[in-house]
């Protein structure tokens, strides 16, 4: 338990060195618009020591300085972590997550590696995922790009259509009592749709903007809002790639929850699913049990981290 002059709060903003921190309310404390209140309650937080190792999302232990500061002084356990890295950087994306919220769009084009590199992050999580496809309200290519996404709906993921300009609301009961982020790539609306489903979100955005000198138009960071009296929601940065470096390539597999029914079922115990004959995931994709796309998401990701492997043991 904190002392005295700590207390619990959650990481709500994260850049840099620099934090926002919502102190962590009890049911007695908090008032009847705990949203908005919570919001304006935050601290500016440096952590302390050198080490920045905190992430949107995260509960942690701080101790107030003066006026609006203080310093972060402990990490409280995660209940998940969603990150990305390669052979040399690894970046915090959130934690404490219990969905993934994956934003695509009529236009521009999306990228389904992309997708399936959410899924696998989410999936290594225990974390739930949820595809949006945004900007609907454009019928011509709505078509074409939902028909691009049935290989996930197969898998049974959970598709949502909508326009974050015109029918956000159709979103909300799929964020309720969950703590969501939304990713994607640059220009499919998240921003979007954040200010569409937490009209606040617009000013405390163009605040920070203004505090940081940065785009008023472009997250440049992760952002959370609450959302509902359990949920909340995290708006983050554009993605144009997404390692997996940080995962062990022979637990990828598993990620793939199309691949679990086959697993164990190849001729050699140590089969790489590269070749080899007899290989149980070789024979699905060629009978169609497994979707062709998918398996070769599978291998481009494998190939990365063992290259990242590679790489950062100076190979």
């Amino acid at each position: 338990m904190p002392s005295s002059t700590h207390q619990h709060g959650r990481v709500t903003a994260a850049f840099g060195r620099h934090y926002e921190v919502a102190p962590l309310l009890t049911d007695a404390d908090a008032p009847e618009s705990s949203e908005v209140d919570w919001l304006g309650a935050t601290l500016k937080c440096y952590p302390r020591g050198k080490r920045s190792v905190f992430a949107c999302g995260d509960e942690v232990e701080i101790e107030a300085t003066g006026s609006g500061q203080g310093v972060i002084t402990r990490l409280l356990p995660r209940k998940s972590l969603l990150w990305r890295s390669d052979a040399f950087r690894e970046k915090l994306i959130a934690s404490n997550l219990t969905q993934v919220v994956i934003v695509v769009a009529t236009e521009p084009g999306f990228s389904d590696l992309l997708i399936s590199r959410c899924i696998v992050a989410a999936e290594s999580q225990d974390i739930k995922s949820l595809i949006v496809l945004n900007k609907a309200d454009l019928p011509d290519k709505l078509t074409p790009a939902a028909r691009r996404l049935e290989v996930f709906a197969r898998l049974g993921y959970r598709i949502v259509e909508c326009s974050a300009r015109e029918n956000a609301a159709a979103l909300r009961p799929y964020l309720a009592d969950e703590r969501s982020i939304l990713v994607g790539q640059s220009g499919m609306g998240k921003s979007t749709l954040t200010n569409a489903l937490v009209p606040q979100a617009k000013a405390a955005t163009r605040e920070i903007s203004e505090a940081l000198d940065t785009g008023k138009h472009t997250t440049t960071f992760a952002r959370l809002y609450p959302l509902g009296a359990n949920g909340w929601l995290i708006d983050s940065p554009g993605l144009q790639a997404f390692g997996l470096a940080h995962l062990a390539g022979e637990d990828l597999v598993e990620h793939f929850i199309e691949f679990r029914p086959f697993q164990g079922q190849c001729r050699f115990r140590d089969c790489q699913h590269e070749s080899e004959p007899g290989c149980a995931l070789l024979a699905a994709v060629a009978d169609g049990r497994i979707d062709r796309s998918r398996f070769e998401h599978y291998r481009l990701i494998k190939s990365e981290i063992q290259s990242a492997k590679k790489q950062s043991q100076g190979w």
